[in-house]
């Protein structure tokens, strides 16, 4: 199941990529830090080639695609190859036709009642976003504590960096972390595949001691 892929690893990156082509060395050096996890994000056009590529070349990656904010967007995903959808933001036609596609879809909630309308739509694994302008894991464990009852769990994205990485793994309600730092624009921009292997590797290893 896709969502205990992602809890195993505890960590994803999120990528937006100018280049298509450029996921191939991207998912190397993601690969040669220990981690085999990526959502790439339909802030760019290259998205859907980039997730084809991943999908095709990489079968053994839990595969996302992020910032999905449309219908047209969640199709595409799914005709790519995508594993699991994420959004920024909760749209009941989007999950409602994730589900009935068969994707798994995790929205973006930052307040209760964000949570109850998800959990109203059938998600149970939702995207805390943003994360560090809303007050971080504090803020986590104060809404989701009435529903922990509900099995909530969080991905916590947004002001998530190896600085506070382990602070948000301690807790209980979270399954996984969305980050960018260790595949930031300028990385990617440079192709420095070296810096996005070490820093992933030092990611992947305050995760597994957390």
């Amino acid at each position: 199941m896709i969502v205990d892929r992602i809890g195993k690893g505890r960590l994803v990156p999120v990528i937006a990529l100018d280049e298509a082509a450029d996921a191939v060395d991207l998912c190397k050096a993601l690969k040669a830090g220990g981690l085999e996890v990526a959502e790439i994000t339909f802030r760019t056009a290259a998205a859907r080639e980039a997730i084809r590529i991943v999908a095709r070349e990489f079968p053994e990656f839990a595969l996302g695609a992020g910032t999905v904010t449309t219908l047209d967007e969640l199709e595409a995903a799914r005709e790519a190859g995508a594993e699991f959808a994420v959004a920024p933001g909760l749209n009941a036609k989007i999950v409602n036709r994730a589900q009935e596609i068969g994707l798994p879809f995790f929205p973006g909630v930052c307040t209760p009642s964000d949570i109850e309308a998800a959990l109203e739509l059938g998600c149970q694994t939702l995207k805390f976003f943003p994360a560090g302008a809303l007050g971080g894991i504090k803020t986590i464990a104060s809404i989701a504590a009435p529903y922990a009852h509900k099995g909530v769990r969080f991905v916590p994205t947004g002001g998530v960096t190896a600085a506070n990485l382990a602070e948000y793994l301690a807790s209980p309600f979270t399954l996984a972390v969305g980050g960018s730092w260790m595949v930031d624009k300028p990385l990617l921009k440079a192709k420095n595949w070296a810096e996005v292997t070490r820093l992933t590797r030092q990611a992947v290893a305050i995760a597994s001691a957390n």
